[in-house]
């Protein structure tokens, strides 16, 4: 037979509880927003990166793709502009003599869309033709 006391104890939980839950879940959905806002931060960065690097590789192909007469068009100009991804891209490309006799240093580098930073830079090494 139930106890007159087991009646009259409340049933449910206390607002404290309550509360506490509350709190918890809410730092809960605040991790989760921070971790998607980072993800999201890291896509458009990843995308940036992979493009800058394509057009960097397209300057490197081309260099040491080159003949002769190219090449030395190519040493004339050192920077210029190429479309990827529906963005223009500021790349530089230098050439250097090394210190071994025929072979000469290439390095790319890209620049970001309506920015100084560097997005990506490669370097390769040729012979010449």
């Amino acid at each position: 037979m139930p106890r007159a006391a087991d009646a009259m104890r409340p049933r449910g939980f206390s607002l404290i509880e309550v509360l506490v839950a509350m709190a918890i879940f809410g730092l809960a959905v605040l991790a989760l927003l921070n971790l998607a806002g980072e993800s999201t931060r890291n896509a458009g960065w990843m995308r940036e990166r992979i493009l800058a690097g394509v057009v960097a590789d397209n300057r490197a192909v081309e260099a040491s793709l080159a003949d002769r007469a190219e090449l030395d068009a190519m040493m004339a100009v050192g920077d210029g502009v190429e479309e990827a991804g529906g963005q223009e891209w500021r790349w530089t490309r230098r050439f250097e003599a090394t210190q071994v006799p025929g072979v000469m240093r290439v390095d790319v580098t890209v620049m970001a869309p309506d920015s100084d930073r560097i997005a990506a830079e490669l370097t390769l090494y040729r012979t010449p033709p």
